[in-house]
């Protein structure tokens, strides 16, 4: 029996209106525009309006994505959202995104990966289809980072920004095209290094978690960064040599946009030319699950995504989470 591969059919995107750049966080905290450029490479982020929350994020992307192609929401058989940044507890950020878009004949859930979301969500999604039980499942990028982003915090109110990205994932038309392979790593040692204290069963919503100022992204910074290069190049270099191929093969590297020097050292170790890497973090900041699949509907947007090209993605982020996904464009 033919093997059912699994491949990208259908993109769109999403980032709220209101931008807030370099000099706006001048004005809040101690830092400046060439210091957050030469350490981050980010000049603005989006910021979501106070009546935008996740869901609506994906919503909007999905509308994107409708415009972009012919996808009918109620042949959706599953939604699999990467998010850390859900509406609420519960229901799933999926179910409201199914009610959002009629896709009515859809299950779903979400996936908590941080910045590794969206790539775990992919390998979750590619297995489902390739199972021959589904036939479109759609993975959602979604992050509203600034609800859970310290202002007055000049090391992490800087490097966060909100967006949403989807992708239709169908069974391959073409045997030549679509996901060839995929590794995803875990290590939950790194829990003191990133995270969100209160929210949680451990520490529940109250006066005092709200005056600690427990329920905002908290980073080590220099750790973060050390982990981040090592495993986010080593993965995608494992994966590469797993399946005989080097960089010289890819046709377009899109990193996790979490900071430019973070991919710079990527690029590095995967002796790629600049022209083979997608680096649009300085629009954007890090958007968390969104990074990715945003690099790829701009990849498509500038051309530098074709029919035929051998995509390589990598992630990483809090958990500590790791991974990195292989695939021939099909668009």
């Amino acid at each position: 029996m033919k093997k059912i591969k699994a491949t990208i059919t259908a993109i769109g995107k999403y980032v709220p209106e209101r931008i807030l750049n370099n000099f706006d966080l001048e004005k809040m905290v101690d830092t400046s525009d060439e210091w957050i450029r030469t350490r981050t490479g980010i000049s603005e982020r989006h910021i979501a309006a106070k009546d935008e929350a996740t869901s609506d994020l994906a919503t909007s992307a999905f509308k994107d994505m409708q415009k972009r192609f012919t996808v009918n929401p109620e042949e959706i058989d599953l939604i699999v959202v990467a998010t850390i940044t859900p509406d609420m507890f519960f229901p799933s950020t999926a179910a409201l995104i199914q009610n959002n878009i009629g896709a009515k004949n859809a299950w779903g859930f979400d996936i908590s990966a941080a910045c590794s979301g969206f790539v775990y969500a992919m390998a979750i999604a590619t297995r489902f289809i390739e199972s021959g039980q589904y036939k479109k499942v759609l993975v959602v990028g979604s992050d509203t980072m600034s609800s859970i982003t310290d202002y007055t915090n000049r090391d992490t109110c800087i490097l966060f920004g909100d967006a949403a990205s989807v992708v239709l994932v169908e069974p391959a038309s073409d045997e030549n095209s679509g996901i060839i392979d995929y590794l995803a790593r875990m290590d939950g040692a790194g829990k003191d290094l990133l995270y969100m204290a209160a929210g949680g069963s451990r520490n529940p919503a109250s006066h005092e978690t709200i005056d600690k100022r427990m329920h905002y992204i908290y980073q080590e910074g220099k750790s973060v960064f050390k982990f981040a290069v090592s495993r986010m190049a080593d993965i995608a270099v494992e994966l590469l040599e797993r399946n005989s191929l080097t960089g010289n093969d890819v046709g377009l590297f899109i990193p996790h946009q979490a900071n430019k020097r973070i991919i710079d050292a990527c690029v590095r170790r995967l002796k790629l030319k600049p022209e083979q890497v997608l680096i649009n973090i300085q629009n954007y900041a890090n958007t968390t699950a969104a990074t990715i699949p945003l690099g790829i509907v701009d990849g498509y947007d500038q051309g530098r995504l074709k029919k035929g090209d051998l995509l390589l993605i990598s992630a990483f982020g809090g958990g500590f989470t790791w991974g990195s996904m292989l695939m021939r464009w099909s668009l």
